[in-house]
């Protein structure tokens, strides 16, 4: 029978990086094979992955054109206890996803306008505007954290 884990916790980043990964490239990763990967997924085991493991794994997938999963369940986790866990039915998941779509619009704005050939350095993006771009794309991430932690808190 599956077992069923937390969205974005370790154990279900680790199910995606067995998915992303092969076996071959797991252990060249961590010098360790998937069947310990799955183990530290499971929640009811003891087992947890190292710290270092979960790096080379996430770099593992990055290399692949993959993301980066364990990195996105640490963010998850620490924006879930910055708000002290205290999500409840008055966080408006549509109020949340409509500032979404507005970052959302900002970023493509401003990657548009530092792709634009009048721009400071024509086609090529500046220091400066790259600077905005990362910018954007942290508070977007931070919207999307909210909204799946307000739908994984919804009963």
């Amino acid at each position: 029978m599956a077992k069923i884990r937390k969205t974005a916790s370790i154990e279900n980043g680790l199910m995606e990086v067995v998915q992303i990964l092969s076996e071959d490239e797991i252990q060249a990763a961590i010098g360790k094979g998937s069947s310990y990967v799955r183990k530290c997924s499971d929640p009811q085991q003891l087992q947890e992955i190292d710290h270092n493991d979960s790096f080379k794994l996430d770099k593992a997938c990055i290399a692949k054109g993959r993301g980066h999963p364990l990195l996105t369940a640490h963010e998850y986790m620490i924006a879930h206890e910055l708000e002290n866990i205290n999500i409840d039915g008055s966080k408006d998941l549509s109020q949340i996803l409509v500032r979404s779509t507005i970052l959302h619009g900002k970023l493509t704005e401003l990657v548009h306008n530092a792709q634009d050939p009048k721009s400071d350095k024509g086609t090529e993006i500046s220091v400066l505007e790259k600077r905005d771009i990362f910018e954007a794309i942290g508070d977007l991430e931070d919207k999307i954290l909210k909204i799946k932690m307000t739908i994984d808190n919804k009963k």
